[in-house]
């Protein structure tokens, strides 16, 4: 690209409009997602609902596992362009959407003070373009705004390595960032800020560059940030927001496999071919590279920016794709750096073949993907998409090039979130919320879910659902109401209300697949009353 793009506001806008292609479309459309996603929408519904910022509830569950930051910037959205009763999730996932764009557009600006500008702005697209992060920005919870925030701690930190010295404003710039990643998603941030400037220090055997950061005034001005909302939940949950969220929802994924997302080490690397693609296809440059210009001090930053942390996310025994998208910025700037530039003989073209056969396999597997999907939820197959996604990426394997990483990256999102929304298979509960809403319930009369709890259904029929086990159930509807029953509490159901001497008629059915369990489930609505 012409050095004359990369000046002034043009590459801004060029990243900017690239980002808004990827992750606007599907945002509106899209159904809630099942279960953080739900989850986190919901609980910020209740805090409008209610008034209380303080606590966060997913109906009456105490949810003391992550910072409140994610449920105000949600809360603000829906106070801008919507209401707590309304059940649109897009202003939910607002704030992810900017919060990605935001982050790539920080890499460039962050990047261009440590490597030549051309190589910042290729790891900008490749960011950008990433499948971890278009996934990110379309889904309303953490990982999207802490990405913003660890990218901009991180690019204070960067500047402070190279140039010894910060002026007070951007040394400012760093806490408020470590601050706003706390409130986000609690000490991930500066436990990575940590990671680097030891490593680094070790390293060089020398840590006096961390004074340009100010520590002292810095840790003052977090705990000035923080001590407020702080002293506020530990008073407003007795104490109990602090024990649960880093005793037992952080510890316990460090020392433990939690929610059945254990994987083995060396799970990161191999999930890297498909959440950091398109621009995994770089990835042996982008390691080889790094490694023989180690003593450049860009290189060597934003090695320890992504090494040591690398190797503790796959020692931990939780393991989760977006676990490793906070250091996806550091190796796309290797990438970046790399392009052009890479010495392809002996072992390093070797393993770069090794890299290229692995990531056509896995482009292989996302149009294969796309076609299984549409057969399998939907009335067609997405051969169109598919058949976009090969040529695509063909191209981008003969003729690397940036349009054509964001040509290949478009092909498959596009596809993906243009045709998700009519996958009637595979949203339930939209398809379980319309039946409701053809037959909603008499008012001030309960409606009961058994069998069928997932979060996203609370959010699409609201906060007075109860979810609620068979017997639980006929008690609650002693009085009249309507029951949400999966097939596989049916006979329970009935006995429960033939106990209780009542009846149920039908309403009407719907089937399709639960995806947080597998389950293929028909789920019945009954208007129940005495036999």
């Amino acid at each position: 690209m012409a050095g004359s793009w990369l000046a002034g506001f043009r590459p801004y806008a060029l990243l900017t409009a690239l980002c808004l292609m990827l992750y606007a479309p599907g945002i509106a459309t899209i159904p809630p997602l099942d279960r953080d996603e739900a989850r986190f929408a919901q609980a910020t519904r209740q805090m409008l609902e209610t008034g209380d910022f303080l606590r966060i509830r997913f109906q009456r569950e105490a949810r003391n596992k992550k910072p409140a930051g994610i449920y105000w910037l949600q809360a603000a959205a829906v106070a801008t362009f919507s209401d707590a009763e309304s059940t649109a999730i897009w202003p939910y996932r607002l704030p992810s959407l900017l919060a990605a764009t935001g982050a790539v557009l920080m890499l460039f600006a962050f990047g261009k003070a440590m490597v030549a500008p051309g190589a910042a702005f290729a790891a900008a697209v490749m960011l950008a373009t990433s499948l971890a992060l278009v996934a990110e920005a379309h889904i309303a919870k953490t990982d999207a705004a802490l990405l913003a925030a660890i990218v901009a701690g991180q690019g204070f930190l960067g500047l402070c390595y190279r140039r010894r010295d910060l002026p007070l404003g951007a040394a400012a710039g760093f806490w408020v960032a470590e601050a706003a990643a706390i409130l986000i998603k609690g000490p991930i941030g500066p436990g990575l800020a940590l990671v680097t400037a030891v490593s680094l220090s070790i390293a060089d055997r020398d840590a006096r560059w961390l004074r340009g950061l100010r520590p002292l005034r810095g840790i003052a001005l977090t705990v000035l940030i923080l001590a407020p909302w702080l002293i506020a939940i530990e008073h407003a949950t007795s104490g109990q927001f602090l024990g649960e969220s880093l005793g037992h929802d952080l510890f316990g994924k460090l020392v433990g496999v939690q929610e059945s997302h254990g994987a083995p080490p060396l799970t990161y690397i191999a999930l890297s071919l498909a959440t950091f693609w398109p621009g995994s296809l770089f990835l042996a440059p982008a390691l080889i590279e790094g490694w023989r210009r180690r003593d450049a001090p860009a290189t060597r930053f934003l090695l320890a920016w992504l090494v040591p942390a690398w190797v503790l996310i796959e020692l931990v025994p939780t393991k989760l794709p977006h676990y490793a998208l906070p250091l996806y910025p550091a190796l796309a700037l290797l990438a970046g750096t790399a392009i052009g530039g890479f010495a392809n003989t002996g072992w390093a073209r070797r393993a770069d073949l090794t890299v290229r056969g692995l990531w056509t396999l896995t482009t292989l597997a996302l149009a294969a993907a796309l076609v299984v999907l549409g057969l399998r939820y939907g009335p067609s197959p997405f051969a169109g998409g598919a058949v976009l996604v090969i040529g695509a990426g063909a191209a981008m394997l003969f003729r690397p090039s940036l349009a054509a990483l964001a040509a290949l990256a478009l092909a498959l999102t596009l596809t993906l979130t243009l045709e998700l929304p009519g996958l009637d298979g595979l949203w339930l509960s939209r398809s379980a919320a319309a039946l409701v809403a053809a037959h909603p319930p008499p008012a001030g009369e309960p409606l009961v879910a058994v069998g069928y709890n997932e979060p996203s259904l609370v959010f699409l029929l609201g906060t007075q659902l109860r979810l609620d086990s068979a017997h639980g159930a006929a008690e609650l509807l002693e009085k009249g109401g309507e029951a949400l029953v999966s097939d596989r509490e049916q006979a329970v159901f009935q006995q429960a209300l033939g106990a209780r001497g009542l009846a149920a008629r039908t309403l009407g059915a719907v089937a399709g697949t639960d995806y947080s369990t597998g389950r293929r489930l028909t789920v019945t609505l009954y208007a129940v009353g005495p036999s």
